[in-house]
């Protein structure tokens, strides 16, 4: 189980984007719409790792389009950080969820399922090789820095990221601030989160 064998060496991401339309590595394309690949510029500055794909990216394809994309986009130009020359991603590709009733509710991905889709969220850090990793929300964090790591604890800090040369900072996900009881204060942890990463990148 999982995605080495069908992520090509030494591909572009236009080329690792159409492989992994075809990806079998674990068992969350069977019910998936589709495999929501990463998207943006192959020469960002910053790469922002999410947890997995929702409702609307599963629909659409693409990744952070929903309710929690729209906030992060507010969130980046409050904090100083341009959306447009950002890659976004996630550390798992395909949706994830229950149904309840005509709803898909979002389900957290399994460690296996994390390991599983990591060659992929591998390959995007090779090919774009930022300077900055932003992981949103602690499966994005827990891939990239190890199952101990809590985001409450260590987040708004710019870390070394283990074997890869490149640094991380993380912080929440926009989905839990939509589900905060103070959305507010929530939003602004966020955004000064950001502000940190932004600074960084100066």
């Amino acid at each position: 189980m999982g995605a080495e064998e069908f992520v090509p060496a030494r591909a572009g991401l236009g080329k690792l984007r159409t492989a992994a339309a075809s990806c079998r590595g674990c068992e969350l394309y069977k019910n998936a719409t589709q495999t929501v690949f990463g998207a943006g510029p192959a020469d960002a500055r910053v790469v922002v790792v999410g947890e997995v794909p929702g409702d609307q990216e599963d629909r659409q394809g693409e990744p952070f389009v929903g309710p929690a994309g729209r906030l992060l986009d507010r969130a980046f130009d409050d904090a100083g950080l341009d959306r447009s020359t950002t890659y976004v991603t996630n550390a798992v590709k395909h949706f994830k969820f229950v149904e309840r009733g005509k709803r898909r509710i979002h389900k957290t991905p399994s460690r296996t399922e994390i390991v599983a889709c990591r060659p992929w969220l591998d390959a995007e850090l090779d090919r774009v090789g930022p300077e900055l990793v932003v992981a949103l929300g602690a499966v994005a964090a827990k891939a990239l820095l190890g199952q101990d790591f809590r985001v409450t604890k260590e987040r708004g800090k710019v870390l070394p990221m283990g074997e890869r040369d490149q640094r991380v900072l993380a912080t929440v996900h926009p989905s839990s601030i939509l589900r905060s009881d103070d959305r507010e204060a929530a939003y602004q942890g966020l955004v000064a989160d950001l502000a940190v990463a932004a600074k960084a990148l100066r």
